[in-house]
């Protein structure tokens, strides 16, 4: 047996680390769909486009592939969202932030929802007992990393007399919360409304 197999589209998976990449997306997919006890090796690599010795190769086993895998779409989720804070990287030279720190919002709720996030979420609760810190590994790649951005951007604006003087990790908790907060009770909320309602309370605290 070769070392690669064609994918679903007829190309070949390329290259060490293009091969890895694969596989562990193609682990993400399957882990998704039927969960860890059921997933199985053969189908990962299927879905990778390798031959299943070629898995082995990379991740011995199906506990790393389990953990790198939801580690990798962690980091994924984790920099789309980066992507949306860094939006406001100019909006210290705006006279009014509102509409950075609403577009902001907006994206953020989308990246917080879309279907890798959530499913990234809900593997790594999903074998807490098997992975007891992949959990907190998520959090710190996700939204720990999204929280001190935020912080750092907040606290530009507010050095720039843009926002209230304040403390700016504190000030990123809140801004989130008041995203991921409503979600929690009413997740059927448009997102489009949650996030300006959050904004308006948010600048009712923090606005100049």
């Amino acid at each position: 047996m070769g070392s690669e197999v064609s994918t679903g589209s007829g190309r070949p998976a390329r290259g060490r680390i293009e091969r890895r990449q694969a596989i562990l997306d193609g682990a993400f997919a399957v882990f998704t769909r039927h969960g860890y006890a059921q997933a199985c090796v053969k189908e990962i690599a299927q879905e990778a486009g390798v031959a299943k010795p070629t898995v082995y190769s990379h991740l011995n086993d199906k506990e790393s592939l389990y953990r790198e895998a939801v580690e990798a779409a962690a980091d994924r989720v984790g920099a789309q969202s980066l992507a949306v804070v860094e939006q406001l990287r100019e909006a210290a030279a705006d006279s009014d932030p509102r509409a950075s720190l609403t577009a902001v919002a907006h994206g953020l709720l989308r990246a917080f929802s879309n279907e890798d996030a959530r499913a990234v979420r809900q593997l790594a609760c999903a074998q807490a007992a098997q992975f007891p810190d992949l959990a907190a590994s998520v959090r710190e790649r996700t939204a720990l990393r999204v929280r001190s951005a935020l912080a750092d951007r907040l606290a530009r604006l507010a050095l720039a007399g843009r926002l209230r003087p304040c403390d700016p990790e504190l000030a990123a908790e809140h801004f989130l919360s008041l995203l991921t907060g409503p979600l929690e009770y009413r997740p059927d909320a448009a997102p489009d409304t949650v996030a300006d309602t959050a904004m308006d309370v948010f600048l009712r605290a923090y606005g100049r």
